[in-house]
């Protein structure tokens, strides 16, 4: 029997507003996080695992940015340009065969400063030019309400999303978003990999950490983290009351965490990470803190804003859906002394001899994302969405102009693999699959051009030199194939 994918799976590619988009004081948009984060240069696998330090960013530091014009400083300001070429871009996706595309609203280009009455229209007309160019290929619109770039304002003016205020600002973006583009779009993700902002605070809540002491900052961090759960719960309502017929996400960063050893210690901790995982999705999913949670704030003393009316909003509220995004497992040792660590998606963790690793120091471990699969549909038995997983790599043109990349090729048909297991062997309900950076964009983690994701290069390097001409590399004819065959050609040998 001919090995295929399910009938009409949704295959695909995702990107990021900020990561892409560029026109970032273009037609009324109003500066966010995104566009004050300067480029850090990275060097080496050390400087990489300094996570903390690429993302954190201070009034000072706002400022100067403020103050300055520089898009090469400031990299995001340019991404690849998508604002400008995204008729070109989604024409691409279309020769691939995409059943969906996957992008984000970028909130300060509806509401410039993110708490205006009304919305700017400009910004409305854009997204719905966006849309109008998906559909006209038949390609699905997935829309991502919230991916790294609180407005700028709220910020500095009310300390991001440590204030309450910020919920309904927030819903009256998503009202505004929904009501425009009513009966176009079938699927929402709430906030992308929500579970972030306990690494970068200020890219994903607009908190500015320097304003805080030391010892209230954890606590800081888990109220804007309430306040978004309960902006994520109060979107979803809006939605399923705006259009009836969509459907809501909410986005997991997904880490599996595997035991260095078996030490008792290590498995312990080990299923105490993977607990810390998954209670951001418990919120969202099941409408309602887990245990780990609540015991955490007991034990440390946290006096959350948390009220009843709260946690009827959450339980009212649960998405339809869970999309995760999958890169890399880890190990995790309670004794990491004489253990190399190594770098991954905003996480650093004891390295695996048995995988391999990336340039950038992700472990690649296909069979790892089935796991996540498994555990995901157990836990939860709603229907999955993988709407993130790539190779970040280095890219070379040969002289023949060609683009060799068998390197993701290799990654991405043994991921897909793993993937088709979860389906017919586990028995998982997989929406769709959304690889990372179908065109290759600027890096999160390390804001480079260098570390390319895409099936199409994107001639522009770290320092803001290039055409932006786009160029097929050779893994497009290969994902536009296994499109038209829904999976089949990953097993023809």
């Amino acid at each position: 029997m001919k090995k295929t994918f399910p009938e009409g799976f949704l295959w695909g590619g995702a990107i990021a507003a900020n990561q892409a988009e560029g026109a970032w004081n273009v037609d009324g948009k109003g500066p966010s996080t995104a566009d004050v984060t300067p480029f850090k240069d990275p060097k080496d696998l050390e400087q990489l695992k300094d996570i903390h330090g690429l993302s954190d960013v201070t009034d000072e530091m706002i400022e100067k940015a403020l103050g300055s014009d520089d898009e090469n400083a400031y990299p995001r300001r340019h991404g690849i340009d998508f604002y400008h070429r995204y008729k070109e871009d989604i024409a691409l996706f279309a020769e691939m065969g995409f059943k969906v595309f996957r992008f984000s609203i970028a909130w300060s280009r509806i509401f410039p400063k993110g708490n205006e009455e009304k919305p700017n229209e400009a910004g409305l007309a854009f997204y719905n030019d966006v849309i109008d160019e998906c559909l006209k290929y038949q390609i699905e619109p997935l829309i991502t309400l919230s991916h790294y770039e609180p407005p700028l304002y709220l910020c500095t003016e009310y300390n991001g999303w440590s204030d309450r205020r910020v919920i309904d600002w927030f819903v009256r973006y998503v009202k505004s978003v929904v009501e425009a583009y009513k009966g176009k779009v079938k699927y929402y993700l709430t906030f992308n990999e929500v579970d972030s902002i306990l690494r970068h605070p200020f890219m994903t809540g607009g908190l500015i950490e320097s304003r805080f002491s030391p010892d209230e900052f954890e606590e800081v961090e888990y109220q804007a983290m309430h306040y978004q759960f309960v902006a994520s719960a109060k979107a979803v309502g809006v939605i399923h009351t705006c259009d009836p017929a969509a459907k809501v996400g909410c986005m997991l960063t997904k880490v599996t965490y595997y035991p260095y050893s078996c030490k008792p210690e290590d498995v312990l901790l080990a299923q105490q990470r993977m607990r810390a995982v998954y209670a951001f999705s418990d919120v969202q999913v099941r409408g309602e803190y887990p245990a780990f949670l609540t015991s955490m704030y007991r034990n440390k003393g946290f006096h959350l804003d948390m009220t009843d009316d709260d946690l009827a909003i959450l339980k009212s509220n649960p998405v339809d859906f869970v999309s995760f995004s999958y890169y890399q497992s880890t190990c995790i040792a309670a004794d990491e002394s004489g253990l190399d660590t190594t770098a991954g998606n905003t996480i650093i963790g004891v390295k695996n001899p048995h995988i391999p690793t990336s340039d950038w120091g992700w472990q690649i471990d296909p069979i790892g994302l089935r796991v996540s699969m498994v555990d995901l549909y157990d836990r939860y038995g709603k229907p999955l969405f993988i709407v993130e997983n790539g190779l970040g790599a280095v890219d070379k043109i040969e002289e023949d102009g060609t683009i060799q990349d068998d390197y993701r090729i290799d990654y991405l048909k043994a991921h897909m693999k793993e993937m088709y297991k979860g389906i017919v062997e586990d028995g998982v309900e997989l929406m769709g699959y959304t690889s990372w950076g179908p065109i290759d964009l600027l890096s999160n983690s390390s804001n480079q051009m260098s570390k390319r994701y895409g099936y199409i290069y994107v001639d522009l390097d770290d320092y803001g030199n290039g055409s932006y001409e786009r160029r097929k590399k050779k893994s497009f004819d290969w994902y536009k194939e296994v499109i038209a065959t829904n999976g089949a050609s990953l097993f023809e040998e």
